[in-house]
């Protein structure tokens, strides 16, 4: 679900993309459901790809966007827009404990904070990741493939079948 949401430089809010063109796409904000362009040099990034820095290993958003959803029992986070820079990091090593303090900033995490509004507000709140690979390990196909349907199958074992006889 993260992967259909953007963050477009420049503009407020998220976005949810509606659909894609050669050079252009179609994304609606989340805030007042209007639908803009969004051009190849607009700087857009997907919260399905933001990571967050910790003490270990980076941290995709998803998990932090669904701790908060835990703390928070799936409502929004009520705070002030003054809020202390103290008072942010306190709240955020609720949700994230490990947090690299020197590379966080708290306007990172207000952000953070902002979104996860936004997102509740708009009813978005699967924040599960969703799994590269299928169950068996052996990975998802690309969409261009496809499995051959039984006309095929047969054409190919006709071929076969000729193939062996005029060997």
């Amino acid at each position: 679900m993260l992967k259909e949401i953007l963050s477009i430089s420049g503009k407020p809010g998220l976005f949810k993309l509606i659909s894609k063109g050669k050079n252009i796409f179609i994304a609606e904000s989340l805030i007042d459901s209007k639908r803009i362009p969004v051009y190849s040099r607009d700087k857009v990034v997907s919260l399905g790809d933001i990571t967050m820095y910790s003490t270990d290993d980076d941290v995709r958003l998803a998990k932090i966007l669904q701790s908060i959803k835990q703390k928070e029992n799936g409502e929004a986070i009520s705070f002030s827009p003054s809020i202390t820079n103290e008072d942010l990091r306190a709240y955020f090593s609720q949700v994230f404990p490990n947090f690299d303090r020197e590379r966080v900033y708290p306007s990172d995490i207000k952000k953070v904070m902002n979104w996860y509004n936004l997102l509740v507000k708009s009813g978005l709140t699967d924040f599960e990741e969703e799994e590269e690979n299928m169950p068996d390990g052996k990975g998802t196909k690309e969409p261009d493939e496809k499995e051959p349907d039984e006309d095929e199958k047969e054409i190919e074992n006709n071929e076969d079948d000729n193939t062996k006889k005029n060997k």
